[in-house]
């Protein structure tokens, strides 16, 4: 069976300075997306989908694309701010993409496959990627409500040096399901827990052993007909921040949930996550890679 991995890389870089998903990283030359599509194919996974912004078509097929062509199927499609429902125009002084699941909206009719959905810019590790795709192998097509799978990191393993991060901090049953997942903005290191601000403004401190999502998904591509559904009627709901609010996965999903309509295993996974949220985590993430390659889990030279 078919399995493709979808990658979110149409995002501004704007707290990073420019477009951090093309920095190379690795001893070879590598960005971080090398990583996770080496990962990926290894993992069983037979196509990737890059999802862009036009304007970055041809410096991404020089960077990385024709490159990762020649290893797996690969397809492009671009998320676009005036892509819009028939009827809803973008609202006038609108600069930013409308957010992660517009992204993946975009694959509307190129996605016919289960499919795993990441950031261009984390690294997640090896383990990750197994488990999601072992489990969108066996996925349950009858379940009568969407099969979702999330791949939870441990919020310790995910904080950046020299910034605040945002995460889904996510509460999960003891069974392994998802009960909810809240949008945590702000979120940094606080002694031997992490702190982040609410809503309001307000200080809130939160387990550093919280499980987060890191936006590593596993979907049917019946997913995308109720992403399709849920953009009309999130673009209803914005009266008032129409310039910047954003249409979300896990707000998406979170929802799904307490609606009961989805269900979500979140598989764990011990894996240090890294990335370059800012200019000053570049010089750790090439470190990392260094060591990873010292150590053997990855060659000198990925492709």
């Amino acid at each position: 069976m078919k399995t493709a991995l979808v990658i979110m890389a149409a995002g501004l870089g704007s707290r990073y300075g420019g477009i951090k998903q093309l920095e190379p990283v690795g001893p070879g030359g590598e960005i971080i997306m090398d990583y996770s599509i080496y990962d990926a194919i290894e993992a069983g996974f037979n196509k990737v989908v890059f999802i862009i912004r036009k304007d970055l078509e041809q410096d991404f097929k020089e960077i990385i694309g024709n490159r990762i062509e020649k290893k797996i199927e690969v397809e492009y499609v671009f998320q676009d701010i005036d892509a819009l429902p028939e009827g809803y125009t973008k609202p006038e002084g609108r600069t930013k993409p409308w957010g992660t699941g517009q992204a993946v909206l975009s694959c509307l009719g190129v996605l016919k496959e289960p499919f795993a959905v990441i950031n261009a810019d984390d690294y997640y590790g090896k383990q990750a990627f197994v488990t999601i795709h072992d489990y969108l192998m066996n996925v349950n097509k009858d379940a009568g409500v969407y099969d979702i799978c999330m791949a939870g990191f441990i919020l310790g393993n995910t904080l950046s040096e020299n910034g605040t991060v945002t995460r889904g901090v996510c509460k999960v049953d003891d069974n392994g399901m998802l009960v909810n997942i809240t949008e945590t903005s702000g979120i940094m290191r606080d002694g031997l827990n992490a702190a982040a601000k609410d809503t309001f403004g307000n200080n809130i401190e939160i387990d550093i052993n919280s499980v987060v999502s890191m936006n590593l998904w596993g979907f049917t591509p019946e997913f995308l007909v109720e992403l399709e559904k849920g953009f009309t009627k999130f673009l209803d709901g914005i009266k008032g921040n129409e310039l910047k609010a954003e249409y979300l996965l896990p707000e998406v999903v979170g929802k799904l949930v307490k609606e009961e309509k989805a269900k979500v295993h979140v598989l764990k996974t011990s894996d240090i996550w890294f990335g370059v949220t800012y200019k000053e985590d570049k010089e750790k993430v090439v470190e990392s890679f260094q060591t990873l390659v010292d150590k053997g889990v990855y060659p000198a030279k990925l492709f």
